[in-house]
C-alpha cells in the first residue's frame, strides 16, 4: 500500500452517490461540494450505521434537453471525510460534503437509474493490489511517467501560487515518492492518481482517465496530460513573472517619485521659513513641484507656439498638433512622455516654412554681388579657375532667381496698396501676374574630385562665405549604416534623426551649404542597409524636395540646399549616385602654383599660428622650392604646409631663446651674425631644421639602360606620376613573364605589345625573315617584364606604348632617353588610342623632371583645354602620335631604328 493512505476494505456492493456536473472524484484525490438536505439525510443515516464508504459515480449530461441524465459506468470508492451542517443563521444554505477517493470500480450491469442515493449496488474493482506480472508496466512507460511527473512538480513548485513552506514541503514529499517508486506498481498508481487530481484537467480527460482500468494505459494517459500541463504552466509562469516585474518597476518608480516630491516640498518649506539649517544653495537649486509644473507648462506653450507658426495645412503642422495632443495625455513621469517631447523639440527646431516667412521680403543681391563673390574665392584659393567659374555661374543663377521671386512678390494684390514697399523695391522692376508659377530653387550637386590636399574641402566654406549662408560639413568616410544618414525610427531606443536633418538644425536655415566630404569612402551594401542608396534621394534635385528622414517621418525640403561633395576617386562611387552629381575634376598643382600658394597663403598662416610676425620669419623662394621638391612629393600642398609649419616652430623656439637672453626688443638681424637672431631661412638652413632630404630627385635614379622606359600613370588618390617599365632577356622557350602585381587589363596590354613586336620583327630588323619569331631565332629566349613597387596594384589601359618601346629597346639595343615619358594604349593594328587623366599625368611628369612627353593625338584637345594656361607648356615638349611607328620614332629619335620598309604606312584592317 502506498504511503499517505490507510488501507480500507473494498465491499463488493456499495451505496451509489451521484456526482453532478462538473464534479469527478479520482482515487487519492479529495473533493468538497454542496449537497441538498434530501441527499444529506441518507448519508447521515449511513454514518450512524457505521458505514462511511460510498460509491461516487459522475453523472453524464444528456445530449438533448428531452433526455435524462445517465450514470457513468465507472466510479470511485470514496470515504466520507466530513459532512458539514449549515449554521442556525444559514439554515437555507446546503450541506457541504467532503469525500476522499480510494479506488476505481465499474458498475455491474444492468446500470441503475438515477435517484438521490441508490441502495447497495454490485461493483468490480480495478486490479486490487497490482501483484500480477501482467499488471506491471514496462520500464520505458514507467520511466517516461517519472520524468513527466518530476518536471510537472518542479514547474508547479516554481509557480506563483506554490510559495508557502507547507506547499513546498508537499511537493517535495511527492517528488521523493516518485523518485522511489521504481519497481512498485502501487506507488506508481498512487502518485499518478494524486498528481492527476492536483491539476485542472478537462472533464472529458478526467472521465477517460477514471474509466481506464488497464494500469499501463492509465500511466500513458497521465504522462501525456502531465507534459501538456507542464508546457501550459511554464508559459503561465513566464507571463506572470514578466507582468510582475513590469508592475514592480512601475510601483517602485511611483514610490520614488512620491518620495522625491515630498523631500522637495519639505526643502521648499524650510527655505521659505528661513531656517538656518537648510539653505537654497544646500538644496542644490531644487524647485517645488508647482514650479516644475509651471516650467513644463511654459515649455509646452513654447512648443505649441512654434507648431502653430507653421504653414496652415502643412504636414509638419498636422504632425506637431497631433503629437502635442498625445503629450498632454501621457503622464509626466512616463518614458513615452520623454520620447514624444524629444520628437517635438526636433520637429520644431527644423527650418520649416512659416506663415511669416512666406510673406517676408529679402533684398535681391546687387550687381556687385558676383564681383564680391569672385574676390572672396580668389582671396581664399589660388588657381582652380574651372571650379571658380562654375561657382560664379551658380551664384549668377541665384541672383536671377531672386529677381524673379521679387517680381512675383510685387505682383501680389497686397503690394498694390503698399506704396512704401514699392518705393523700397523700386518702381523700375516690372510686375508679373499673380498666378505665375512659384519658382523652385533646385540647387546643383557639385562633386569635386581630386588628390588629397588640393583644397576640395575649403572651397565649400569659401562659397558659403560668398553667399552669406551657414556652412555645415558631413563626413561620409566610414559610414556603414543607412540610419546614420536617414535616422532611426522612433520605435528604437535612443533613436534620432540622421546627419542631413541634424545639419539643417545646426544651420537654422533651409538654404545652407552642406559639404558631403569623402563620398568615395562611404560604406557599401550590408546588413545595416546601403548608405550609397540613401544618398540617391538626397542628391537628386528631382526628389530631394521631399526627402524623408526615418525619425522625423515628414517630407523635408532639401531643394534649397547647396550640396558640395568631395572625393579622391570615382571608381568606388556607384554609378547611379555618380549620375546625379556634376563632376568637377581638381588636378594637382605645378611647382610654380605651389610657390604662389606657399607665398600667399601657407607661410602667412603658419606665421600667425606659431605666434610670429613677418619680420621674424622670412623664407626665400629658393628655400620654398627646395622644400616643395626635396621634402614633399604630392599633388596637393598639405605636406608642404606641414614642412613650413616645422620651419616656423623651429624659428619660434630660436626667437624665444634669443629674446630671453637679450630682451623683447632685441634687434633682428637679417644677415648671419654671431649672437643675433637671423629671420631669413635659406636653402642651407633647411637640413638643420627639417633633417635630411626626404625625397630624392627621380632624375637621379633614372639611367639610360636597354629595355627600360618610363610610362605615365594616375594613382588611386588622383596624383600623377611615372611608371618604370623594366624588361630583361632570359634563356628560355620564347615566353613572356610579367610581375609587379598587375591587373588583367595591364597584363593584356603586355601581351598585345609583344604580339605587335613579333608581327613587325622583320621590319625592325630583329629577324631575317617574316616568318621567324624573335624570341626563338637565332636563340630561344624569355622576356621578363616588371613594373616596380610590387606591393601596389597596377591596372588600366594606358601602358601599351611604353611596353612596346621597352620590348623594342630590349631586342634592338636602342635606348630611350631618361627625359622622355609616354602614355597611350595600342591595338593589334598598331593604332595608338586615347587615354584619360592627361592633366594629372603631365603634372606628375613635370614634377619628376620630364621634358618630353609622348601622347596620343586624340588627347591633343585635353592638353589645350586643361594645360594651356600652365607653366608646364613652356617646360615640356609634347609629341602627339597616331601609330606605334610614330611613337617609336618619337621615343628613340628619327633614324635610330633601322626600318627595313622605308615606305611604312598606317596599317589597314583589310586588303581587297
Amino acid at each position: 500500500m502506498a504511503p499517505g493512505i490507510v488501507d480500507h476494505p473494498r465491499p463488493q456492493s456499495l451505496p451509489i452517490l451521484p456526482l453532478g456536473h462538473p464534479n469527478i472524484l479520482i482515487p487519492a484525490a479529495r473533493i468538497s461540494f454542496p449537497i441538498p438536505e434530501s441527499l444529506a439525510s441518507p448519508i447521515i443515516q449511513l454514518l450512524h450505521d457505521g458505514n462511511d464508504l460510498v460509491g461516487a459515480v459522475p453523472v453524464v449530461a444528456a445530449a438533448t434537453p428531452s433526455e435524462k441524465d445517465v450514470y457513468q459506468a465507472y466510479g470511485c470508492l470514496a470515504k466520507v471525510v466530513r459532512l458539514v451542517r449549515p449554521g442556525l443563521l444559514q439554515a437555507s444554505q446546503p450541506y457541504t460534503l467532503v469525500l476522499q477517493g480510494l479506488a476505481r470500480f465499474r458498475l455491474s450491469p444492468p446500470f441503475p437509474s438515477p435517484s438521490a442515493l441508490l441502495p447497495a449496488c454490485p461493483v468490480t474493482y480495478a486490479q486490487p493490489h497490482l501483484t500480477s506480472p501482467a499488471h506491471i508496466p514496462s520500464d520505458q512507460i514507467a520511466s517516461n511517467f517519472q520524468l513527466a511527473a518530476l518536471r510537472l512538480i518542479d514547474t508547479l513548485s516554481a509557480g506563483k501560487g506554490s510559495r508557502t513552506i507547507k506547499q513546498q514541503d508537499t511537493w517535495r514529499s511527492i517528488k521523493t515518492m516518485i523518485e522511489h517508486s521504481a519497481g512498485s506498481p502501487e506507488k506508481l498508481a498512487w502518485t499518478a492518481d494524486l498528481l492527476f487530481g492536483a491539476i485542472p484537467a478537462a472533464r472529458e480527460d478526467a472521465l477517460d482517465y477514471l474509466a481506464t482500468f488497464d494500469f499501463e494505459a492509465r500511466l500513458q494517459k497521465a504522462t501525456e496530460l502531465f507534459i501538456k500541463h507542464t508546457s501550459i504552466e511554464e508559459v503561465s509562469n513566464k507571463i506572470s513573472q514578466d507582468v510582475g516585474e513590469a508592475l514592480s518597476k512601475q510601483q517602485k518608480e511611483f514610490f520614488l517619485r512620491q518620495q522625491l516630491q515630498a523631500i522637495q516640498r519639505e526643502l521648499s518649506r524650510l527655505t521659505r521659513t528661513g531656517s538656518p539649517t537648510v539653505s537654497s544653495s544646500a538644496s542644490g537649486g531644487n524647485t517645488s513641484p508647482a514650479d516644475d509644473e509651471a516650467e513644463d507648462a511654459d515649455d509646452l506653450s513654447e512648443l505649441r507656439g512654434k507648431v502653430e507658426a507653421m504653414l496652415d495645412g502643412s504636414e509638419e503642422r498636422k504632425m506637431g498638433l497631433r503629437e502635442l495632443k498625445r503629450l498632454k495625455r501621457i503622464p509626466t513621469g512616463s518614458v513615452e512622455h520623454g520620447v514624444v517631447r524629444g520628437y517635438l523639440e526636433w520637429l520644431t527646431s527644423l527650418p520649416w516654412p512659416t506663415s511669416t516667412s512666406e510673406k517676408a521680403f529679402f533684398p535681391t543681391p546687387s550687381r556687385a554681388f558676383l564681383t564680391n563673390a569672385r574676390k572672396q574665392l580668389d582671396a581664399d584659393h589660388f588657381g582652380l579657375e574651372k571650379i571658380k567659374r562654375r561657382l560664379i555661374e551658380y551664384l549668377a543663377v541665384i541672383r536671377l532667381r531672386d529677381i524673379q521671386a521679387k517680381q512675383q512678390y510685387l505682383a501680389l494684390p497686397s503690394t498694390e496698396t503698399n506704396p512704401e514697399l514699392r518705393s523700397t523695391i523700386g518702381s523700375e522692376t516690372p510686375l508679373v501676374s499673380s498666378s505665375a508659377k512659384k519658382i523652385v530653387n533646385k540647387g546643383p550637386i557639385l562633386l569635386i574630385v581630386g588628390p588629397p590636399g588640393t583644397g576640395k574641402t575649403s572651397i565649400a566654406s569659401s562659397l558659403a562665405r560668398a553667399l552669406g549662408r551657414p556652412f555645415e560639413r558631413i563626413s561620409l568616410g566610414g559610414v556603414r549604416d543607412e540610419a546614420e544618414l536617414r535616422g532611426h525610427r522612433r520605435t528604437y531606443v535612443a533613436s534620432g534623426p540622421g546627419a542631413i536633418v541634424q545639419a539643417l538644425r545646426r544651420a537654422g536655415r533651409a538654404d545652407p551649404v552642406i559639404l558631403l566630404d569623402e563620398m568615395d569612402k562611404v560604406g557599401q551594401n550590408n546588413h545595416h542597409g546601403d548608405p550609397s542608396a540613401a544618398l540617391l534621394e538626397v542628391l537628386d534635385p528631382e526628389q530631394n524636395h521631399t526627402f524623408t528622414d526615418h525619425y522625423i517621418n515628414i517630407p523635408v525640403d532639401l531643394s534649397q540646399v547647396l550640396f558640395i561633395a568631395t572625393a579622391n576617386r570615382l571608381d568606388t562611387i556607384s554609378f547611379p549616385l555618380l549620375d546625379r552629381c556634376e563632376v568637377i575634376r581638381l588636378p594637382g598643382y605645378t611647382y610654380a602654383e605651389k610657390m604662389q600658394i606657399a607665398t600667399r597663403y601657407l607661410l602667412p598662416k603658419q606665421i600667425q599660428a606659431n605666434a610670429l610676425t613677418p619680420d621674424l620669419l622670412q623664407i626665400t623662394d629658393a628655400a620654398l622650392m627646395h622644400i616643395a621638391t626635396r621634402y614633399t612629393s604630392e599633388a596637393g600642398v598639405r605636406n608642404l604646409e606641414r614642412e613650413i609649419g616645422a620651419v616656423a616652430r623651429y624659428k619660434a623656439v630660436e626667437w624665444s631663446e634669443h629674446s630671453e637672453i637679450t630682451s623683447s626688443s632685441a634687434k633682428i638681424q637679417h644677415t648671419d651674425g654671431k649672437g643675433s637672431y637671423n629671420s631669413v631661412v635659406d636653402v642651407a638652413d633647411l637640413e638643420a631644421i627639417l633633417g635630411i632630404e626626404k625625397i630624392e630627385p627621380e632624375e637621379r635614379n633614372r639611367e639610360e639602360k636597354r629595355g627600360v622606359v618610363f610610362g605615365m600613370v594616375v594613382t588611386g588618390d588622383g596624383e600623377g606620376g611615372l611608371l618604370n617599365v623594366e624588361s630583361v632577356v632570359l634563356p628560355g622557350h620564347g615566353r613572356l613573364r610579367m610581375t609587379g602585381m598587375l591587373g588583367e587589363v595591364i597584363s593584356e596590354s603586355g601581351e598585345i605589345a609583344l604580339s605587335w613586336v613579333k608581327a613587325h620583327a622583320y621590319d625592325l630588323g630583329l629577324t631575317s625573315s617574316i616568318s621567324q619569331d624573335p624570341l626563338k631565332h637565332p636563340a630561344e629566349i624569355d622576356i621578363h617584364l616588371h613594373l616596380p613597387a610590387g606591393a601596389q596594384r597596377k591596372d588600366g589601359p594606358s601602358a601599351g606604348v611604353a611596353m612596346i618601346c621597352a620590348f623594342v629597346s630590349l631586342l634592338t639595343g636602342a635606348i630611350v632617353p631618361t627625359n622622355v615619358a609616354m602614355t597611350g594604349e595600342v591595338t593589334l593594328r598598331g593604332m595608338v588610342t586615347p587615354v584619360g587623366g592627361i592633366k594629372e599625368k603631365v603634372l606628375g611628369a613635370h614634377r619628376a623632371g620630364i621634358t618630353r612627353v609622348i601622347l596620343p593625338r586624340r588627347n591633343y584637345k585635353d592638353v589645350q583645354h586643361d594645360l594651356s594656361s600652365h607653366d608646364v607648356m613652356r617646360d615640356i615638349e609634347f609629341i602627339f602620335v597616331n601609330t606605334v611607328h610614330e611613337a617609336l620614332d618619337a621615343a628613340f629619335g628619327e633614324g635610330v631604328l633601322g626600318w627595313r620598309r622605308t615606305a611604312y604606312t598606317t596599317p589597314v584592317e583589310s586588303r581587297l
